[in-house]
């Protein structure tokens, strides 16, 4: 990779970022395309946010992907966000534009591309239940309404969250069918006997000592797992599902696709998804 006074800078904002694999792929497609970027990871501590994002523009840094925890938090700072990112309350993908910070969500765009392409399925006339209620959930759960889902049903051990995340859906979608559930066995097995579709939105999941958010026993066959975690590729939560003959699909497919779309606000170019991929499927593989 050739860096010179030409390179044109994007990259990551977050908290902590140092096992991001988002430069990996990134920059993969840049030489792929021969375009002259780089992309780099930012650890922007809360309390410097707004002094981050206020430095893009002058520091010539064409935009940056935002991930936990700034999703939400850096709404207020932008000029302007796109009517998906509006209707989430989030954005993971900053362009700038004219010194001004225009904001976007890609994480739904990214979600959807990877449930047709692995589980062969739309979310039309579906039931879902999302374990979580971050900033993840969000996305997800209104790329579902926008998408037509039946129903959707949110959990999370925070209930503050699960209703303020409810709340801000049903000022956009008022007729939309939206309930919470409580993290508790009864109201989790209930919920899973009715859906669709089951999706973590936690981080449980993410190391080997993370516990089962559901019982195996409630795992039915025709249920349809989606894990947003990528790393580890196969959660406990895949693995089980697996066993018990469930379709299973990880968050690997999702962060590509997503990343593809903010490849493609900063270029204008089409981004290539393939060469993405399997840059990072050769990474994954050499950590397993």
């Amino acid at each position: 990779m050739k860096i010179d006074g030409n390179t044109t800078i994007v990259g990551l904002f977050g908290y902590p970022v140092r096992h991001t694999l988002s430069p990996v792929f990134q920059n993969a497609a840049f030489q792929a395309k021969k375009l002259n970027y780089v992309y780099l990871p930012f650890e922007v501590a809360p309390s410097g946010l707004e002094a981050a994002l206020k430095s893009l523009p002058l520091l010539g840094i064409t935009g940056v992907n935002v991930t936990i925890p700034h999703k939400e938090s850096v709404v207020p700072y932008l000029s302007g966000v796109s009517n998906e990112a509006m209707i989430v309350g989030a954005v993971n993908t900053i362009s700038v534009v004219n010194g001004k910070l225009l904001g976007y969500n890609t994480d739904g765009y990214g979600f959807v591309a990877a449930l047709k392409e692995n589980l062969k399925t739309t979310l039309k006339g579906k039931k879902v239940m999302l374990l979580g209620g971050g900033g993840g959930a969000r996305s997800v759960a209104a790329k579902s309404i926008l998408e037509g889902a039946k129903k959707v049903y949110i959990g999370d051990i925070v209930k503050e969250k699960v209703a303020k995340l409810i709340s801000d859906l049903k000022k956009v979608f008022p007729s939309a069918e939206i309930n919470s559930y409580n993290m508790k066995e009864n109201e989790i097995k209930e919920v899973l006997g009715e859906v669709d579709i089951l999706i973590n939105a936690t981080p449980v999941g993410m190391k080997k000592e993370d516990p089962l958010l559901v019982n195996p026993e409630w795992l039915g066959k025709g249920l349809l797992v989606f894990d947003l975690i990528y790393n580890p590729f196969e959660t406990k939560l895949l693995k089980t599902a697996k066993k018990m003959g469930c379709r299973c699909c990880n968050g690997l497919d999702m962060l590509i696709h997503q990343g593809a779309r903010s490849f493609e606000i900063w270029t204008g170019k089409k981004a290539p998804v393939k060469v993405m991929k399997n840059a990072l499927q050769e990474v994954l593989k050499s950590k397993r």
